[in-house]
């Protein structure tokens, strides 16, 4: 049984991360990137305004990249990995640095691990059974993944059942004119792959996605 500074502890990492998502609602996933141009291409990403960068963990040198982000942002930022698969990646996640574990499945073991080395987590959910598991096990958002498969229609009718407050992440597929529809359908935020960053793209190409996606936020 979780104690009162426990919880408050959760609520502080939750309210971070939704605090994050409330000032820029956009979640730079950076698959496939190398090490030694992780840092350039984070920082081109923050000065647009992002403040949520991942690595997926299936990218070359994941933890290099995640430790050189880390060390590139302001403390503003927060950093962590994508495609966490197993418990045990959850603590190489946070020696390298890394604050959040985002996984593409909702697996009590990897949100258990993370919630004990107080560390941010967005499990994958394609389903309500999914999502409000996911939620009983401590999820701090939820990222709703693949979300062509989803669609905004199941994005809104699961805002009319979630609890007040519940992130939930269109994950898959988001495109700059996709943006404002989402938002009104219960968006809280959107994680970003292709459509931002593909794998040996130049930074200038890079900073042109990211202040297109901003300018549809705004």
């Amino acid at each position: 049984m979780e104690s009162k500074t426990d919880d408050l502890t959760r609520e502080t990492t939750r309210a971070r991360l939704t605090g994050s998502l409330e000032m820029c609602p956009l979640i730079a996933i950076l698959r496939g990137i190398e090490m030694h141009e992780a840092a350039a291409h984070a920082s081109v990403l923050y000065e647009a305004g992002f403040r949520v960068i991942e690595v997926p963990l299936n990218s070359p040198r994941p933890l290099d990249s995640i430790r050189a982000i880390r060390d590139a942002l302001p403390a503003d930022a927060i950093v962590g990995a994508g495609t966490v698969l197993r418990a045990a990646d959850v603590h190489d996640v946070e020696e390298a640095g890394g604050q959040l574990i985002v996984m593409p499945h909702s697996d009590a073991e990897v949100i258990s691990a993370a919630r004990e080395r107080g560390m941010m987590t967005a499990p994958g959910v394609a389903t309500p059974t999914e999502a409000f598991a996911a939620l009983k096990n401590g999820a701090d958002v939820l990222k709703l993944f693949p979300f062509e498969q989803l669609g905004a229609s199941v994005l809104k009718a699961w805002r009319s059942v979630m609890p007040h407050g519940t992130a939930l992440i269109p994950v898959g597929g988001v495109q700059p004119v996709d943006l404002a529809s989402l938002r009104a359908a219960g968006a809280s935020g959107f994680g970003l792959g292709s459509g931002l960053y593909k794998p040996g793209q130049g930074i200038e190409v890079t900073r042109s996605n990211a202040l297109a996606y901003r300018a549809a936020v705004n």
